[in-house]
């Protein structure tokens, strides 16, 4: 029976690693959509809330929410999360895959100090000390400080990615301590959808084969099923390793813009994206620790 154990583990961090990969993809898929980054977003919310609704019937999983409240959370965040989406592949197209990946990876910056003041918790000194590090990784990347120059937009719109990420993190913890994680997911990308949809019917298109399957795609595998890969994981390996692994989405982002799209990370970038990670891999060693 003891040698169970360490198989199951090793296969949970195993499909940890498959999902952060399929996280890692969606950036580098969006760069083979020939459309807005608010089309891709919008695509990818209705694939993955279409696919978690039909997950969740079959696994007849509860979808009713408890308060008016607990309604109004989830598809508040919802509206937040088509923001950060639409931030997030404008990021990309404007600069890189590499960019819209180490910027977004700047979010606890945001965390910080959004924390602290919404659960009123005390802010404490190395969080401070964090956040200065991460705005060094953060100034480093940037090459010059002119909205004329392409990579600045970019990491000005990934900049946007990360608070708006930092905002659903906050939400998220209220509402992942009463329900399900996939029931919370399929209200907040339902309520994303029903956002970005005016944006698929109204935002001119060339709907070709390529487009069609890239955006699937990154619905379908880059969100619904990663997600499902994740949470069923996370529940053999521990906090501290989940987030770590995490942190390696950046890493395969990057990695897949190199081997398919031939964007190579600048220096400035590789040095700003190791600042970045490195803070966010010991804040959330530094959480589980709690």
């Amino acid at each position: 029976m003891t040698r169970n154990v360490p198989i199951n583990a090793r296969n949970s961090v195993m499909l940890l690693h498959i999902a952060v990969m399929m996280f890692g993809m969606s950036a580098v898929l969006g760069r083979f959509v020939d459309a807005p980054a608010v089309v891709i977003a919008g695509g990818r919310v209705v694939c993955s809330s279409i696919t978690l609704l039909i997950l969740s019937r079959i696994t007849k999983s509860k979808l009713k929410l408890n308060s008016g409240k607990d309604y109004a959370v989830a598809v508040l965040t919802g509206v937040i999360l088509a923001v950060h989406w639409t931030a997030f592949f404008q990021s990309a197209q404007t600069a890189s895959v590499a960019v819209s990946t180490i910027t977004f990876s700047a979010f606890p910056l945001f965390l910080t100090f959004l924390e602290p003041l919404v659960f009123r918790e005390k802010l404490r000194l190395r969080s401070l000390a964090c956040a200065a590090v991460l705005l060094l990784g953060v100034g480093i990347t940037i090459p010059d400080f002119s909205l004329d120059n392409q990579i600045t937009l970019g990491i000005l719109w990934g900049l946007i990615s990360a608070l708006t990420y930092a905002v659903m993190s906050l939400s998220n913890r209220y509402l992942s301590g009463i329900y399900e994680s996939r029931t919370i997911c399929l209200y907040e990308q339902g309520a994303a959808a029903v956002v970005l949809l005016p944006a698929l019917l109204l935002v001119p298109v060339n709907w070709t084969v390529q487009n069609l399957v890239g955006i699937g795609a990154i619905g379908l595998i880059c969100t619904a099923i990663a997600h499902s890969l994740y949470v069923s994981a996370q529940r053999n390996v521990k906090a501290q390793t989940a987030g770590i692994i995490s942190g390696m989405e950046t890493v395969y982002g990057i990695l897949f813009a190199l081997l398919f799209l031939g964007e190579a990370p600048s220096v400035r970038e590789i040095i700003g994206g190791v600042i970045i990670l490195s803070v966010a891999m010991f804040s959330s060693l530094a959480s589980s620790r709690k």
